[in-house]
């Protein structure tokens, strides 16, 4: 009899039978907030009706039309209508399954357009579990540990963590752009730098926003350098952090945008976007896959997009997030042990730190176990696991905020 890898641990003991926009409900009749939404995935609630009509009515019609083969109108639509979203100039679009495809392709892209061999990340950084992508992750050795040699030919240079440097932002942003500036005159030249990879928020480097003083400062540079600006939106894109996408807040222009989880609801489907003079400089045959662009994913993708945009999900992402964040600053208030509330919109998260402000990653355990024993599931994340991330869906309201605060409150006083 065959099982699951005994490697996959589940982060909550939830064997879910439905789900219903912010709620899971398990086999056995319970109930549970979900503040997780398949990590960052099910951003328009889960089984949200438009959603589901959508996808009932692609599968009775066209299930799968491989896009190298053929093409088919789900597909088109959505390049035409993600065109109303994307960053201004970004008009070419190549279509992946996952995050961690997408990283590739846009490494791959990099490469080729440029013609040089390097890429710089940022320290704490999650691209992906690929060869390439999970060598250019940095948030935790766990992504790329055990199967070396990993990929040659990246860099890693500091991210602005002014909680872990002990600095303030601006401290860590001046100490980050000028260690970047290091980094080119030791690492990498200029000359053979082909990308920087940057996320807007660290994911799983535990919810650490960039800011304005930094991104601008990448912009600078890549464009002194001829240096593309890669944005990694895989979490922080469609709505996210109360902007539509996470560079949003920043006044950066990305020269690649990746996207993925949000953008169809939890259906496999992700994109790079990059102008078409750009992506035109992609080798030939290095672009293509079996179920890229699949056209039942591209369906859900239209009707996510339909109702992120109809309900404003994107302003109640901002409002909502201002709630959440303001509830979860007064239980840190009260409580020594978390060191640090951030994130931008609805991606939050709680630090927990021992009495002497060391990582406390069995103080995070306890209460996101203790979170979800009262029916409200949270994950972890952050280089030492001791980080708990709250990513409710999108359409939650100013209620269930509510609820989901009542219930990590609990979580924290009896852990």
């Amino acid at each position: 009899m065959s099982g699951l890898s005994p490697i996959l641990k589940q982060a909550t003991p939830v064997l879910a039978e439905r789900g219903e926009g912010v709620y899971l409900y398990a086999e056995d009749g319970r109930r549970y907030l979900d503040f997780t939404a398949g990590i960052g995935v099910t951003s328009t609630g889960h089984c949200h009706p438009r959603v589901v009509a959508a996808v009932q009515e692609q599968a009775a019609k066209l299930i799968h039309g491989q896009y190298t083969t053929v093409m088919h109108r789900p597909l088109l639509t959505l390049s035409e209508r993600l065109g109303t979203v994307l960053p201004e100039g970004l008009d070419s679009l190549f279509f992946v399954n996952s995050g961690s495809e997408a990283v590739e392709a846009a490494l791959r892209l990099a490469r080729q357009a440029t013609a040089r061999p390097n890429v710089i990340v940022f320290h704490g950084s999650f691209h992906g579990r690929t060869i390439g992508a999970a060598s250019m992750t940095t948030s935790a050795t766990k992504f790329s540990a055990g199967f070396a040699p990993l990929m040659g030919g990246v860099v890693v240079s500091p991210f602005p963590t002014a909680y872990r440097y002990g600095w303030s932002e601006q401290e860590a942003t001046r100490f980050a752009l000028r260690e970047l500036d290091y980094v080119l005159q030791t690492l990498t030249t200029p000359g053979e730098a082909a990308a920087f990879f940057v996320e807007p928020v660290l994911g799983e480097g535990g919810y650490v926003p960039a800011n304005t003083e930094f991104m601008r400062g990448l912009r600078e540079r890549a464009d002194r350098h001829g240096i593309l600006l890669v944005l990694d939106e895989v979490q922080t894109g469609f709505g996210r952090t109360g902007r539509f996408w996470g560079h949003d807040h920043f006044g950066v222009r990305p020269d690649v945008v990746i996207t993925a989880k949000g953008l169809a609801s939890g259906f496999p489907l992700s994109a790079i976007a990059a102008p078409a003079e750009l992506m035109a400089k992609a080798w030939p045959g290095s672009q293509g896959g079996t179920y890229g662009g699949n056209a039942v994913a591209c369906a859900a993708a239209l009707a996510t997009l339909e109702v992120v945009q109809s309900e404003n999900l994107v302003a109640n992402s901002a409002e909502m997030g201002a709630r959440l964040r303001e509830g979860l600053a007064k239980v840190a208030a009260d409580t020594p042990a978390i060191g640090d509330v951030r994130g931008l919109g609805l991606m939050l998260a709680s630090e927990f730190v021992d009495q002497d402000g060391n990582p406390d990653a069995a103080a995070a355990a306890r209460v996101q176990q203790a979170a979800s024993a009262a029916g409200l599931l949270l994950l972890t994340c952050g280089a030492a696991g001791n980080v708990v991330r709250m990513i409710p869906p999108l359409i939650v309201t100013a209620e269930q905020i509510d609820e989901g605060l009542a219930l990590w409150r609990e979580a924290v006083a009896s852990a």
